[in-house]
């Protein structure tokens, strides 16, 4: 008997959900091999001290944002529309405020915790395909979702305050620091079937995901 390849395994899921206390928001969640992970994207605009996340929505505000090093967020387009979907874009500076970004019980995965994910996956080359969602893709670059993680492509916003194309590609960011006003990233692109791993300017507005502590 012939061995599966990479893109027919399907994997256990095991989902489930929770109820981040600052605003009643239910998410849901996957267990991919030994983490729990959202299946969805942030959507919170309080840190865990209920200090509110600033809401900027002019390319200036952003921008200004972004070299004062003060925490944002977003909408993608500035539609509230858009977070039903995708959820907030936040800079890194609110990824990295010590008031708390994640709900309790979660935080900002690492690099490291990130590259698990997608080693279990069969390898960042292999495990983009297994993490995008089904649907939402321009050009009908779809992935199986056979992870659960249900990547979507919610793009992000640039450090100077314009957005990317909608549907092209999905960034999340890490809590790790990369190079100097850099951080670590992971991006999903409607034209592969790999994960990225990159450096994303602070400054810019990407997805966030949560993994259990």
């Amino acid at each position: 008997m012939s061995m599966l390849s990479l893109s027919t395994i399907v994997y256990a899921q095991q989902y489930g959900s929770f109820k981040d206390a600052r605003d009643g928001r239910v998410y849901k969640t996957v267990k991919i091999g030994s983490q729990v992970w959202m299946a969805e994207n942030l959507n919170v605009a309080k840190f865990r001290n209920g200090d509110p996340i600033p809401e900027v929505k002019t390319d200036e505000e952003w921008e200004k944002a972004g070299q004062n090093k003060k925490p944002a967020w977003c909408y993608y387009d500035n539609d509230p529309t858009n977070g039903v979907k995708y959820g907030k874009l936040y800079n890194w500076y609110a990824v990295n405020d010590p008031r708390g970004l994640a709900p309790v019980g979660y935080h900002i995965p690492s690099d490291a915790e990130w590259t698990v994910l997608t080693d279990y996956l069969g390898g960042a080359g292999n495990a983009g395909a297994k993490m995008k969602s089904k649907n939402d893709w321009y050009q009908d670059g779809n992935g199986t979702n056979s992870s659960g993680f249900n990547g979507l492509p919610g793009e992000y916003r640039y450090s100077g305050g314009a957005f990317g194309g909608v549907g092209r590609g999905g960034f999340w960011w890490s809590s790790s620091v990369g190079k100097a006003n850099y951080a670590r990233d992971r991006v999903l692109d409607y034209g592969g079937g790999g994960v990225g791993r990159g450096y994303g300017s602070k400054g810019r507005g990407l997805s966030v995901r949560c993994l259990r502590d």
